[in-house]
């Protein structure tokens, strides 16, 4: 993989503009940074498209980036449901019926599900089929692809986001839907964060008590297994990882290329998340952490990322429903930012920073 080349793609924020957005900003009629990360999000905004009149970008026009993949893993009964789970969600994303289709509708944003490595084809006409192999391997047994496969799918998710960046798209958020995924989520938060497999593993989709610990006990003889090295994202993500994290990973990579920002969703995209700054540290730059999932490593992936998410509301159902959620307070945040009167025209005396 030619991380060098990647690297050379990407450009660090405008400083300039970020700093004229934080300018801004303080000269409105309210509180000096009285709206927190909302703030932060446009300054962050102004950097990455390099203006600070971001109200003067016709339409951000954000999409929902799915990436659906099956685990061999699930042969050891770490989940509630069997693998044809995968394929009928992303069928009916496919419909716009599913969660995060829902809520995506609310705000006119379009749902893409990319079939990166399920058992079966995508048969809906909006899934689009870019398989790199047809599920993992069982990683309690055995690797759980190639390197060769890991690094085709994070170009797979790099390609698909310049994709979108072609068609006018200027923001992404990240989902993923695989049946069994938190498994592999799970195994790489341990070995990343050099944390016992227990306390980084949670219920998933709502297993019992015996269940977790029949999915700890997997976990552990996975990393047993194939013995993973932490120092290694790519050995790491081919041993105990999946095809929907590899290809979000390029997904953030590519938001990062192409100069767009890329939202954080839960727990399985902040593992990938974390995966892209090791790889390529210039990309979180784009990154946008938008919500804490409620899964045991969800504040640890993002404390090893050292990002704050704005909403901790307990979700933990994946698909982008978190980040999608989040879209929400970025259209707040720019309605005061290109609305709010300065403190002379709201005839405010004007607060200034205090030592």
């Amino acid at each position: 993989m030619e991380l060098e080349q990647y690297r050379k793609e990407m450009k660090p924020l405008d400083r300039a503009s970020v700093e004229a957005a934080w300018k801004h900003w303080d000269s409105l009629c309210k509180p000096l940074r009285g709206m927190g990360r909302l703030e932060e999000m446009v300054a962050q905004l102004a950097g990455i498209y390099g203006t600070s009149r971001i109200g003067e970008i016709a339409d951000l026009k954000p999409v929902v980036v799915i990436m659906g993949a099956d685990n061999g893993v699930v042969a050891e009964g770490v989940s509630q449901t069997g693998s044809e789970v995968t394929a009928q969600v992303l069928e009916n994303m496919g419909d716009r019926k599913s969660s995060v289709c829902i809520m995506s509708k609310q705000m006119g944003i379009e749902v893409i599900p990319v079939n990166i490595g399920m058992f079966v084809d995508g048969q809906h006409p909006r899934i689009r089929n870019r398989v790199v192999r047809y599920g993992t391997a069982n990683m309690a047994k055995e690797p759980a692809m190639s390197r060769e496969e890991a690094v085709k799918a994070i170009e797979t998710g790099i390609q698909v986001v310049k994709e979108l960046y072609e068609a006018g798209h200027r923001m992404i958020i990240t989902g993923e839907m695989g049946i069994g995924n938190t498994t592999p989520s799970s195994a790489m938060a341990a070995v990343l964060l050099d944390k016992d497999v227990a306390e980084v593993t949670g219920r998933g989709a709502g297993l019992s008590s015996k269940g977790l610990e029949h999915k700890i006990e997997v976990i552990r003889r996975a990393i047993e297994v194939n013995q993973p090295d932490k120092n290694d994202i790519l050995d790491v993500l081919s041993k105990v990882g999946s095809l929907d994290i590899a290809g979000m990973i390029g997904c953030y990579m590519g938001g990062a290329m192409m100069g767009v920002p890329v939202l954080i969703d839960g727990f399985i995209s902040s593992v990938s998340a974390y995966c892209a700054v090791k790889l390529v540290p210039e990309s979180k730059a784009y990154m946008v952490p938008t919500h804490c999932s409620a899964e045991p490593a969800g504040r640890m992936m993002l404390d090893a990322l050292e990002m704050t998410a704005p909403i901790q509301a307990g979700m933990h159902l994946g698909e982008g429903t978190g980040a999608v959620t989040a879209y929400s307070l970025y259209q707040y945040a720019l309605a005061l930012y290109n609305g709010l009167p300065s403190f002379a025209e709201g005839n405010v005396e004007e607060y200034t920073h205090q030592k």
